[in-house]
């Protein structure tokens, strides 16, 4: 790091589960940063005795209460602050990620540049883009533009005055998390930046179709309770989302199956009908593959982009559903994750 800067008030809290060899680069990336804690959600690849060897003070989160990213952070944040209560800037990293050389001296520059600054946060770059479709998706979804943002993800530098200011991560949320903070921040007059440096580099490791659908029903979940949580959410207009994955997960699909139905057992002329249902389903991919292609996409991600976000409507209706079943129920949601352990 650079001799100029001090960073005696900078904390940063890494959490995991079953990370393996990832966490094992997370945490060579950050062993110049002071202060840092990582907490582990219940693995069982070795991670903790890992983290222990690389002398990284470590929390194992007790369960009950359940498993969440949410929770780690607030835990992992509290103890840094218990022995370091005057710190002013945390970093948060999943153990997937490695920080980027750079990346903390761009953020503590422009975060203390403007005091209304909750997060910063920088390009997020998928490690290994060309091992499947699925990661090269994640590396679009990662690229966040420049300049004021709406929401970050879960890797950010913060201003702890800022996590304070809004009771810190909502713990019982099982996904979106990062999102759903990001609106509670800006409710409260502070402001986001995306800045124009690469901060991370992530391992999605998402090589099967089944972790993508897993992945996507988590993100359905997500959204249900985030437009929940935020009805008059307009930037980015959460309860839209959510009508747009009843329709086309939903709505669509039944008047598929229902008029497919009655071709067969009523009238052949209802054929025309299942066509017609299920012609927009193609338009739609192609549209959106064209947009993707204008901005510079390949014509395989972006055919692969256009696919997905109009085939995840599914799964992602599944999680909605979900998380609405278990909210009217008063169940708590469970995690779903869609990585399994990776020894180290």
């Amino acid at each position: 790091m650079a001799e100029n800067l001090e960073f005696t008030n900078l904390g940063l809290v890494v959490i995991g589960r079953n990370e393996g060899e990832r966490l094992a680069r997370c945490l060579t990336s950050v062993r110049d940063v002071p202060h840092r804690i990582y907490v582990d959600s219940g693995s069982t690849d070795g991670s903790v005795a890992l983290a222990r060897s690389s002398h990284v003070a470590v929390v194992e989160l007790p369960v009950p209460p359940k498993f969440t990213a949410a929770r780690a952070r607030n835990v992992g944040l509290a103890q840094l602050l218990k022995t370091n209560p005057n710190l002013e800037f945390v970093q948060m990293v999943d153990g997937d990620c490695e920080i980027q050389a750079g990346w903390i001296e761009a953020a503590m520059t422009s975060i203390r540049e403007e005091s209304d600054l909750a997060l910063v946060f920088g390009r997020c770059r998928e490690r290994y883009p060309e091992r499947s479709i699925y990661n090269a998706l994640c590396d679009n979804e990662w690229n966040s533009p420049p300049g004021e943002a709406a929401v970050c993800g879960g890797n950010a530098l913060f201003r702890v005055s800022a996590l304070r200011d809004v009771d810190f991560y909502n713990a019982a949320m099982i996904a979106g998390e990062d999102t759903e903070l990001s609106m509670r921040l800006r409710k409260r007059g502070w402001r986001l930046r995306s800045l124009d440096a690469d901060m991370t580099l992530h391992d999605a490791a998402i090589t099967r179709v089944s972790q993508w659908w897993s992945r996507t029903r988590r993100s359905g979940h997500a959204y249900g309770e985030m437009a929940f949580l935020h009805p008059d959410a307009r930037d980015p207009n959460w309860p839209r989302t959510v009508n747009r994955i009843v329709l086309w997960g939903g709505v669509m699909p039944l008047a598929l199956l229902i008029s497919i139905f009655l071709a067969l057992i009523a009238d052949p002329r209802w054929w025309i009908v299942s066509v017609l249902a299920l012609l927009p389903w193609p338009i739609r991919m192609a549209q959106l593959a064209q947009r993707h292609l204008r901005q510079g996409m390949s014509l395989r991600v972006a055919r692969a982009t256009g696919i997905s976000l109009m085939a995840g409507k599914i799964p992602q209706l599944l999680g909605l559903t979900a998380y609405h079943w278990n909210r009217i129920r008063r169940r708590e949601s469970q995690l779903i994750e869609h990585k399994g352990p990776k020894t180290i």
